[in-house]
Parts: C-alpha cells; structure tokens; sequence
C-alpha cells in the first residue's frame, strides 16, 4: 500500500494578498484555521482609500503574522484612471452597478497584485496564494471572476520552477455568505475598512459601504464600524454606539 506524502514546507504556507477589507480578512483568518503559515501582503498603489493599510497592519501585529507593505506608488501613472487612484475624480456613489461604478475599476490591478503575490510565494517557498475575489464582484470586476482566476492558476503553475497555485475561496460566494462564514468563525469586523474614502468615519453611500450594510443586514447582525451615514441601507440594524 503507498502511504500519501507528507505535506511540505510548501504546502503549509501561503501568501495572503491582504488589503485590510472585509473579504481578505476572513480569507486571513480562514487561511490560519487551515493550520497554514500565513505571510500577508499589502499594497500601497496609490488608492485613496489607503486607511485600509493602517487597519491590515494593525490587525496584522495583534495576530502576530509576518505582514509586509509593498509600496509600488510609482505605477501610479499607469492605472490613474480610475476613481480610486485619482483624488481628482468624483467616487461614485449608490448600489454596485455598471453604469455608475465602473468608474472604480483600477487597470489590470489583480493581475498585477497576484503577479507580485506569487513572486514572494516563490521567494520563500510557498506553495498557495490566496485572495478575495468573490461572486459579487463579477458583473463588474473582470480580474474577479472564475476564468480569470482558472487562467491566472495555470500561468502560476509554470511561470516558475516551483508551481503556486492561486486559491480564492469565495470564488462563487457572494459579500453576505462571505460575512455569514466570518462571524460563524467569531470574526470582529470592526477590524476592517471598506468605504472608498479614508475618513474617519465610513460613509456608507458608495458602493462598497452599501453593500458591506447589505451583508450585515441579510446576516441579521449590527456592523460594528463607524458611519457617517447609516441611511443608505435602512435594514441595517443600528448599533447604540459607533465603534
């Protein structure tokens, strides 16, 4: 009888593209309940919306995972075009739809976030790299859905020596799903950022607060995070106090 192989160094450790939002951190945390030795990465892109970066840290040092922030503002120039990445243009505001938000789509940025994801897996032995692409995403986010991600593992498993395979767990899951499997887990979303704008408050009329109030009111639970505006998603439960 052959005995299955024993896992590697490879197989037990994984590099997490991390942003600091809702998505990534319950893949964090997921990857860790795996057992896996998680390295997160962060990117400094230019977003304006880079509080998000403070909050990856933060949770970063408490849970104790190797994080590190990879700055690559200087490609700036090449993915301007987008309300995320121009202070210049207005962020649109209102539901996730075609019409009105694909003015947040930033070029090319998942392929280029994973390219770099899988280098580092490669430079420390990693054999996995996770992210948060989710089935909300794909009306809009071409780099989100499944053909990207099926075609982005076969390049990963031979652009190198070593194959990575690239493992993104809520595929097909939408925001609601993804939150449901996160507070089962105890998670406390109150350490993350989503809102587009990096105030001190949230707004909650752009479409990534809208959608973040939708999951907590479909899961029935309160959003810990501070708002400015709770008003766009009435069914959000409100909580006695803002975090």
């Amino acid at each position: 009888m052959t005995l299955p192989a024993s896992p590697t160094a490879a197989d037990r450790t994984t590099v997490v593209i991390y942003s600091g939002g809702m998505d990534s951190y319950t893949v964090l945390h997921r990857a860790l309940r795996e057992g896996l030795d998680v390295h997160a990465l962060s990117f400094d892109y230019g977003q304006r919306h880079a509080r998000e970066l403070e909050v990856a840290e933060r949770v970063c040092r408490e849970l104790g995972v190797p994080h590190q922030v990879v700055d690559i503002r200087a490609i700036h120039g090449l993915i301007d075009g987008s309300a995320l990445t121009d202070a210049g243009r207005e962020l649109p505001e209102g539901d996730y739809g075609e019409e009105n938000l694909s003015a947040t789509v930033v070029p090319n940025r998942n392929m280029i976030l994973l390219a770099l994801a899988i280098a580092k897996a490669v430079n420390i032995g990693a054999g996995r790299v996770d992210y948060g692409a989710h089935g909300g995403d794909h009306v809009l986010y071409p780099d989100c859905r499944p053909e990207f991600v099926e075609r982005m593992n076969a390049v990963a498993g031979i652009a190198n020596f070593e194959p990575v395979e690239i493992h993104a767990p809520y595929l097909r899951a939408s925001k609601a799903e993804i939150l449901a499997d996160g507070l089962a887990m105890g998670l406390d979303y109150g350490q993350t950022w989503t809102c587009y704008r990096g105030e001190a408050l949230a707004c909650g009329r752009c479409g990534s607060c809208r959608e973040r109030l939708a999951a907590f009111a479909a899961n029935g639970a309160i959003d810990p995070l501070g708002y400015s505006d709770r008003s766009a998603n009435d069914a959000s439960p409100q909580p006695d106090q803002e975090a």
